[in-house]
């Protein structure tokens, strides 16, 4: 376990013992570290200890994502844009696995993770906002698909490396996270599709 969090364990238990007691929360980040607080700032904190225990409460594992949370927002924007909902939900769960709160070590931000200069160029006020981003998210992947003549992977570079990099290069850049990332998205894209297929042969 690392230092900081064993700090943090002694930290909170401390505070457990004394008269102003409250409930502790505990997240624990895409590193690994795990982080407590009294006033939880975000829904990815669960209950550590309960305020009238001394014993921590059983803290609640980490479970799949509601990946059909989000359906009707991206369903929304895809019609709008013309996008495909799959590609669209590939993304989002390549890029925060549905987690509208995901910060990554870039500052990207959001379902989407969208970087703050992108969210100011398509007018979203709020990268945490699951509307805003989606929005905003699908607006900038049509743009990236019409960009690079609708080559799919070439569009998912631009997405994930920037799309001057793509062009300077004409192709997917060397880098080992953009060549896994643009497979990665591949691979659920045809997982959704696949999924979307069989839901409308069963409802017939």
């Amino acid at each position: 376990m690392r230092f900081a969090a064993m700090m943090g364990i002694v930290m909170f238990l401390a505070m457990a013992n004394t008269p102003a007691l409250a409930d502790i929360f505990l997240y624990i980040d895409k590193e690994g570290v795990m982080h407590f607080s009294n006033a939880p700032t975000h829904t990815r904190y669960r209950v550590y200890m309960k305020e009238d225990s001394s014993a921590p409460a059983r803290v609640v594992k980490s479970t799949k994502p509601d990946t059909d949370k989000y359906d009707h927002l991206i369903a929304e924007s895809c019609r709008l844009h013309g996008v495909d909902f799959a590609l669209v939900k590939a993304v989002i769960r390549a890029e925060s696995c549905f987690d509208p709160y995901a910060i990554s070590s870039k500052g990207a931000e959001g379902l989407m993770q969208l970087m703050p200069e992108t969210s100011k160029r398509l007018n979203v006020a709020n990268a945490f906002d699951p509307h805003e981003n989606i929005r905003g998210g699908v607006k900038y992947l049509k743009y990236l698909l019409g960009r690079f003549n609708y080559d799919l992977k070439l569009s998912l570079a631009a997405y994930n490396a920037g799309e001057t990099t793509v062009a300077q290069v004409n192709g997917i850049p060397n880098y080992r996270e953009t060549k896994n990332y643009v497979a990665e998205v591949l691979r659920y894209y045809q997982a959704y599709k696949k999924k979307s297929s069989t839901s409308k042969v069963a409802t017939r």
